[in-house]
């Protein structure tokens, strides 16, 4: 009786989709998670060179 639900439950894949699908997801979303820090940083770092171009001008300009 055990050998046979052992042997059932191993060979059921019915929950195997829904595991593949949430690998998938949780991939997709550290690798947009990467991204938007990679980018935010980049625009970080623009920002502070067009204040600093910014400051540069307004103190030669006085």
């Amino acid at each position: 009786m055990m050998k046979r639900l052992l042997v059932r439950f191993w060979r059921e894949e019915q929950g195997q989709d829904l595991v593949e699908y949430a690998l998938i997801v949780a991939a997709v979303g550290l690798a947009l998670i990467t991204t938007v820090n990679q980018l935010s940083q980049a625009v970080v770092s623009l920002y502070s060179s067009i204040t600093e171009g910014l400051t540069s001008i307004g103190a030669s300009g006085q």
